[in-house]
């Protein structure tokens, strides 16, 4: 096994199989293991390409539009199914980028997650989740400890967004996995005050919303419904900024990087929010890139993620809110090509 000393944080951190990477062209190279890697796989592994090591599966599947390697290069946080290597696995591999051209892939046993054999499903991204919690909580005892060896306050900032990210993923598991019960549609609510309180809750810096003030009160869950303005809202977001086209402009993501919605980048980011009543519901449009009729289905399903560091389960959980209601939910193209959510009460 490699020194780690090198590595922003220790391999022996990760109590799964994991290896350390440096990205070197269209691929990356294996700079270190631990020895659960080594004993799981093989011993050994530091300068082999990336790739190499998923090629050893018969099946490669990832949580994004591209191949793991592809996504690896190009900095995306992903997760990727294998299968098929000897009487070992199946395996959830995530992927983290670190700092750089750097990151980390931590391997998952399956066969530990229940209903393993079933399609993919709430259950089992459930259990994906709670091992993706181990990462954060890896980080924020890696960084505790440099602080205490350094004293640099540095570290505390990374500690709290380490934090701050568990709770976000437990938060989006427990909803998914709590049956109807927990929604309880018994109040009038304003759709106007459901939407403006959800927007006070994100980070919403250069991007304006515009609600109707004819938007319907109805019977609903105040606490969900909020969280189903709060899931759109963060999508849109989240998902409009887009660089130039020579990739200057002032965005953080390039038109192709961080979607967690199976969107494609276009040249121009999301600047507006809109919410507006139809006959029977009500609508939620933004004027960023939009989503591909191919992928509206995909978009829902729990785990769908191609966005660095998303769980995949955002727009999962609409889904599960608006059923819980006995609404509907329809994913269209907005009239200036964004993303529309139609909601309509059944």
């Amino acid at each position: 096994m490699s020194d780690d000393r090198h590595t922003a944080i220790p391999l022996r951190e990760f109590p799964d199989p994991a290896l350390a990477y440096t990205v070197d062209g269209d691929d990356a190279r294996v700079t270190a293991a631990n020895d659960a890697f080594e004993q799981q796989f093989e011993q050994g592994p530091v300068g082999r390409r990336v790739s190499t090591i998923f090629d050893r599966f018969n099946s490669c599947d990832t949580t994004g539009d591209l191949g793991p390697v592809s996504h690896l290069v190009r900095g995306d946080r992903i997760g990727v199914r294998l299968d098929g290597y000897g009487n070992r696995g199946p395996f959830f591999a995530r992927v983290i980028p670190s700092d750089g051209d750097t990151g980390y892939i931590v391997f998952a046993d399956l066969r530990e997650c229940p209903d393993e054999g079933s399609p993919p499903g709430v259950d089992q991204v459930s259990s994906v989740i709670s091992h993706d919690l181990r990462n954060p909580l890896d980080v924020a005892k890696a960084h505790l400890r440099a602080a205490e060896e350094t004293g640099d306050p540095g570290h505390f900032e990374s500690v709290a967004d380490a934090h701050d990210r568990m709770e976000r993923i437990i938060r989006d598991v427990l909803t998914l996995t709590r049956d109807e019960a927990v929604v309880q549609p018994t109040e009038e609510v304003a759709i106007e005050t459901a939407a403006r309180d959800a927007w006070e809750s994100i980070d919403t810096e250069q991007v304006e919303l515009t609600v109707s003030e004819s938007l319907p009160t109805v019977t609903a869950d105040p606490d969900r419904l909020q969280r189903l303005f709060e899931n759109l809202f963060r999508n849109s977001v989240e998902h409009g900024v887009a660089t130039d086209e020579t990739g200057t402009g002032q965005a953080t993501e390039s038109p192709t990087e961080g979607r967690s919605d199976g969107r494609d980048g276009q040249t121009r980011g999301s600047t507006t929010v809109a919410v507006h009543p139809v006959e029977g519901g009500f609508y939620i449009a933004d004027d960023g890139p939009g989503i591909p009729s191919a992928k509206r289905d995909i978009v829902f399903t729990p785990g769908y993620s191609t966005q660095s560091g998303g769980t995949g389960l955002g727009l999962a959980i609409v889904d599960r809110i608006v059923e819980a209601h006995d609404w509907d939910l329809t994913l269209t193209a907005a009239d200036d090509g964004g993303a529309r959510f139609e909601i309509s009460f059944c």
